[in-house]
């Protein structure tokens, strides 16, 4: 039997994980958790096989929980399950010892397979996923092979993004753009993932340095 534990920070995507668990014979949930920290202190008590893992989690996102998770438990292995593709996390992810990537918009049978396989020892990506490292190490993505190794950030994280670098507080952006508290810490925690910066000072280091304001 494969122990599964679940780390994601949407009661709605746990309850759907549950019932899909249910029906596979050779799988069962160990534990779950709302965040990457409150994973590792549940995950202390509760060995499990295989961590179903989130990126965007608040009080720590995926990247940390599975680098420090790798480096607890070893023979656990970490199958990232999120709606962010961009190949800069994915990298990211298997460089701190994830076994594979997974879209959320996969069908029972694919992260079935997955769990099967990085519980095997392989690894396992979504095709999509799969599709875009291979054209990465081919050449043939031009997006990854231009001159920053970062993905595109969108206009509202940009608005945002130049808000920090001016300083600003999460109360004063909100302020400025008209949106709420938890939507801009939603938005930075996304910029920290994709930027893979670590706090607010490497944000702002990676926008100087890279011309991400340009």
């Amino acid at each position: 039997m494969i122990r599964i534990f679940i780390a994601d920070d949407h009661r709605l995507v746990i309850d759907g994980l549950l019932l899909l668990l249910h029906e596979a014979e050779d799988m069962t949930c160990v534990g779950q958790a709302a965040n990457g920290r409150e994973a590792l202190e549940m995950l202390g008590q509760t060995p499990a096989d295989v961590l179903l893992l989130d990126l965007n989690m608040p009080e720590m996102d995926g990247l940390e929980c599975c680098r420090i998770a790798r480096e607890r438990w070893p023979d656990m292995k970490v199958l990232a399950l999120s709606m962010m593709r961009e190949i800069s996390l994915v990298k990211a992810m298997l460089r701190y010892g994830a076994s594979g990537f997974i879209l959320k918009n996969a069908g029972k049978d694919e992260l079935f397979e997955a769990i099967r396989n990085v519980y095997a020892g392989k690894q396992a990506f979504s095709q999509e996923i799969l599709d875009t490292l291979m054209e990465t190490l081919a050449g043939k993505n031009t997006k990854a092979a231009g001159s920053t190794p970062f993905p595109t950030i969108s206009r509202r994280e940009k608005e945002i993004l130049q808000l920090i670098v001016d300083e600003k507080t999460t109360s004063e952006i909100a302020e400025a753009l008209f949106i709420s508290f938890g939507t801009v810490e939603t938005h930075r925690r996304n910029l920290l993932l994709k930027l893979n910066a670590r706090n607010t000072a490497g944000l702002v280091k990676a926008a100087l340095e890279y011309n991400l304001l340009g």
